[in-house]
């Protein structure tokens, strides 16, 4: 299994498409600061992930190696303001609570099917592009 997310960079946030055997879902990230701990988007790059249970977050694909940075993790949510310097995602893009800033909806259930792709690896690659 592999997923891709293919990211533009928002002057208040990063967008991203992710696509993974036949899912197609969006993502929600911070915006780029020089990779800073949780105030940044994460580096592009190749990624080994797992599955994993997450005392804040439940049940979470975490990526390993992230270059000076730990538990970066892909996690139900739908905000900025919901973000460490990990990724969210959802099924399409909008402005829910009418901020100016881009949100990802039906985040649980995107997430969920996500999980289900990856039930069946120990782990996988995340390959992260900007567009």
């Amino acid at each position: 299994m592999q997923i891709k997310i293919n990211t533009i960079q928002q002057p208040d946030c990063t967008l991203g498409v992710l696509e993974c055997d036949g899912l197609r879902l969006f993502t929600l990230e911070l915006p780029w600061k020089d990779n800073k701990k949780d105030i940044s988007c994460i580096k592009e790059g190749v990624y080994t992930a797992f599955v994993r249970e997450s005392r804040v977050n439940g049940t979470v694909i975490e990526l390993k190696d992230a270059q000076g940075r730990t538990h970066i993790q892909i996690y139900a949510g739908n905000y900025t303001t919901q973000i460490r310097g990990c990724i969210l995602v959802g099924n399409s893009i909008a402005d829910i609570n009418g901020d100016g800033i881009p949100d990802v909806t039906n985040s649980k259930k995107s997430l969920l099917q996500l999980l289900y792709k990856a039930k069946d690896f120990k782990q996988f690659k995340v390959i992260i592009t900007r567009g």
